[in-house]
Parts: structure tokens; sequence; C-alpha cells
């Protein structure tokens, strides 16, 4: 990481923030000095923290531990409902990042949280209150993360490819065609996904498109024949035997639990 990092100064107490982003944006590397939790109620949003990058579609949330650095972006419109903790007034998280999946009950207590924002008044037992249960709701989904990430890369060679990879999603790739068009030797390529990615390109390719694949689903009016042909499958019966592997639900399924966009 090469930018500059924003420290982020907030009160010394825990508040809601609701932000509604009507175009793609991009928060620049930053940190604060409490917890952060992160729930993307409409639209899908990036989140970079130490080596993943991670989707936030819709119905998925991220704790993110203090003083730890993070960027958020996002290539269209969104909502966010997020809760900065005053740091030490929550149990340690025990990681620097973590997505899982929103149940009902955390959602409605997500967008409620963002009633005591960064106005409120700094003493509310009812808020303090309300924040630990919060809190407390969310570590316990936390305890199954979510699987929505993709390795980032430490050098040049593999970023490279990385990039060049999410950017032909759609194209019949082959490893030999990535390879050169990065300028790399296959196997000094391989090498870079074993050792920075802890995975072969082939998984690599397979994770980003399924992962690509959710965050056009969440997208307003989206279809699934045309999310088949933007992630590169030759059928939609071969892009719904994927997508349920990884997902454990059909695109169509996956679209209804959404609900209307």
């Amino acid at each position: 990481m090469t930018d500059k990092v924003q420290e982020i100064p907030i009160p010394d107490y825990t508040f809601g923030i609701n932000r509604v982003f009507d175009a793609a944006f991009d928060s620049g590397w930053r940190t604060f000095p409490g917890p952060y939790l992160l729930y993307a109620s409409t639209g899908a949003f990036h989140l970079e923290v130490g080596s993943a990058h991670w989707l936030l579609p819709p119905q998925r949330a991220a704790w993110v531990a203090e003083h730890t650095t993070l960027r958020l972006s996002a290539a269209g419109a969104g909502t966010t409902s997020s809760v900065l903790f005053q740091a030490g007034t929550i149990a340690p998280l025990g990681f620097s990042c973590r997505v899982f999946g929103v149940s009902a009950l955390a959602r409605e207590m997500l967008l409620y949280a963002v009633r005591w924002g960064l106005e409120r008044p700094a003493s509310d037992p009812s808020a303090e209150a309300f924040f630990q249960a919060l809190a407390a709701v969310c570590a316990e989904l936390a305890a199954a993360p979510d699987e929505l990430w993709l390795p980032r890369a430490a050098s040049g060679e593999l970023e490279r490819a990385m990039e060049y990879t999410l950017a032909n999603l759609a194209d019949q790739l082959t490893f030999a065609a990535v390879a050169g068009a990065v300028s790399v030797s296959e196997r000094t390529l391989a090498r870079r996904f074993a050792e920075e990615a802890g995975m072969t390109w082939s998984e690599y390719t397979r994770r980003a498109r399924m992962i690509r694949a959710i965050e056009l689903l969440a997208a307003p009016g989206a279809k699934v024949l045309a999310v088949v042909d933007a992630v590169g499958f030759m059928s939609v019966s071969a892009f719904n035997r994927a997508f349920r592997e990884f997902t454990g639900e059909t695109p169509s399924a996956y679209r209804r639990r959404l609900g209307p966009l």
C-alpha cells in the first residue's frame, strides 16, 4: 500500500451514520480509533482490508477492528448504515475484518442505530444499552463469516495479473493468455498465485466470477441472463450450478431474497 492513510478522528462516544451515495465513490485508505460496523443496506460495496478484498452486497455487514486500515468503494449508487464504536466499549473482536450475513433482527437494529448520530448527546443510557445489544447480536452472527473475498497481491506482477483477470471475466480466459498479457512466464505467475494468494489462478477466477455475479445481481433490474454473459459462462445451467456450489442457493433465489430492487 503506497497511498496515504487518513486517520479519522471520532468523538469519545459511539454513534451511527447513514450515508446515501448517488454515484461511484472511493473513500481512500483510512483508519478509525474504534471498531467499525458497516452494513450495506442497498447497492454493492467493496471493502479492502489487509490482504483481502471483500464484497459487501445487500444483507451483508462487516466488522472492522479498531486501528485497522481499510478502503471502501462502490461502482454505483448505494446506501450504508454504520456504527463507529468508542474504543474499549465492546469486547475485542479477535480479527481485523469479518464479513457476515445479517439476520432480520440485526438488519432492523442496524437501521435503527443511525437515530443516534454524530450530534447525539455524549451521555445517553438508552443509546449505550442499544449499541451494546447490537454488538452482541452482530458478534454472534460474525462467528459464521462469509466467503465473499478475493486475495490482494503483494507483488506488481500478481497485481497486474489479477487486474487483467478481473477486467476480462466476460471472456473465455486462459492462464497462458493472462501470463502473456502481463509479460510474466506461466511458471512465475503460478508461483505468485500460490505464494501470495494461496490459491491457483483457476480458483481465483472462479471465485472472482461468483463474487462479480453476486454484485451484479444486487443491482436494480438485474437479469440473470445478462449476468451469465458478464461473468463468462457459456450457459445458464453451468452458471446456476456454479452459483449454487458457491452460495448454497440459485441466482433466482438470491434475487428473491433481496426483495424488490
